[in-house]
């Protein structure tokens, strides 16, 4: 991850975080609904990692939104 977009990173980890309490899930319950490991979705929230399409779309269809939602960055 290249240092000039670590903000939108972490704009995007929060955007997770407030999607996924919306719902009232942990972050091991989000985990397992994609089927990836629990320390990944913290390292998506904290902003430290990036992800996949096919992890985006997988996250929309949890969260139920559009994946334009996650981008909505606020301030």
């Amino acid at each position: 991850m290249k240092a000039e977009y670590q903000e939108q990173y972490r704009k995007f980890g929060l955007n997770v975080v407030y999607y996924r309490k919306k719902l009232r899930l942990t972050q091991l319950q989000l985990a397992e609904l994609l089927d990836i490991q629990r320390s990944h979705i913290s390292a998506i929230e904290l902003g430290n990692v990036g992800v996949s399409f096919d992890l985006l779309f997988k996250m929309c269809d949890v969260f139920g939104i559009k994946p334009k939602e996650l981008f909505d960055f606020r301030d």
